[in-house]
């Protein structure tokens, strides 16, 4: 599905659509409490990367950075999984073209399983910081300055999967630096807050004609961010599966055009091998400001010290 052009902006159809998001609240804090009183308790220390937005604003790039810096596996659902994604999901597929450790599916199951090895490294979560049967050890929130709370409504009259005052349960919150804020974002002053900046690489030469195309939460990100000589811009929904068809119908307009086709890493592990010879992404760097890395490092010392 596309990100809904509500969920950033308010407008007749997010009002109409309040009484739901009245619903999903009281249904999700019930799932909430139901699920907590048979929470999992891990003895290996897990760091949870979360969000409270539906869509993407950004985790996997600095799940990964994590993960390499403790050597340490990740578990996630694997959503949208297909043939071209080696069946685990996009965002692991990516992960695990890095060498890391991924593993897809039941999140309980593969903490049971991690937790059987001798090691005392962390585990990485991708995602799950609304899921209360598994204890997080430390939550940390992402979120992207320009997207912010989108239009501040809760599920499906906005992109809040929780209302704002779950930001209480996180123990810090990275902040994507972005050139346009949102006016209206603001966070809470008792959390601590790391700033990362993201930069697009352009595979291509300035004086090349580039077709980008995506299909991820918030495309827009995006497109404005590569730094190519875009003359077009096609999205797709997020975590689109790809057809042979698609992918036939972008190269013959790029050949039209004279341009070349331009993707994100996420969307490129979900197009067919043949086409991925065809097709560049632009390559995707996070950087979090360096003490982020000694407090997030002291924090997994304590927990292991007292765990053991």
């Amino acid at each position: 599905m596309k990100t809904p052009n509500w969920f950033l902006k308010k407008n007749i159809i997010s009002y109409a659509l309040l009484p739901f998001s009245l619903v999903y609240l009281i249904g999700t804090r019930i799932v909430f409490n139901i699920r907590q009183k048979h929470e999992y308790i891990s003895r290996r220390p897990i760091i949870c990367f979360g969000n409270i937005l539906s869509g993407g604003v950004g985790k996997t790039p600095i799940v990964r950075n994590v993960a390499k810096f403790f050597d340490a596996p990740v578990v996630m659902r694997g959503y949208k999984k297909s043939k071209y994604t080696s069946n685990i999901g996009d965002e692991a597929k990516m992960l695990s073209m890095d060498g890391i450790l991924v593993h897809v599916g039941n999140r309980k199951s593969n903490l049971i399983l991690l937790n059987k090895q001798k090691s005392n490294s962390p585990i990485i979560m991708d995602d799950g910081f609304q899921n209360s049967s598994i204890k997080k050890d430390i939550s940390i929130l992402v979120f992207d300055e320009s997207i912010g709370f989108g239009n501040g409504f809760l599920l499906p009259a906005g992109p809040l999967r929780e209302t704002k005052s779950a930001i209480r349960r996180a123990d810090a919150v990275i902040l994507i630096k972005r050139k346009n804020v949102k006016s209206d974002f603001a966070l809470p002053t008792n959390i601590p807050i790391f700033y990362a900046k993201n930069s697009e690489i352009c595979p291509y030469g300035d004086d090349t004609n580039v077709i980008a195309f995506a299909g991820i939460g918030y495309p827009e990100k995006f497109f404005n961010n590569v730094p190519c000589n875009v003359i077009e811009k096609i999205s797709f929904p997020d975590h689109y599966q790809y057809t042979d068809t698609d992918i036939k119908n972008l190269i013959n307009k790029a050949s039209e055009k004279n341009a070349k086709l331009l993707t994100t890493e996420k969307d490129w592990v979900r197009i067919p091998e043949w086409a991925q010879k065809q097709i560049r992404f632009s390559a995707l760097h996070t950087e979090i400001e360096g003490n982020f890395y000694d407090w997030l490092k002291g924090k997994v010392n304590d927990i292991n010290n007292k765990k053991n």
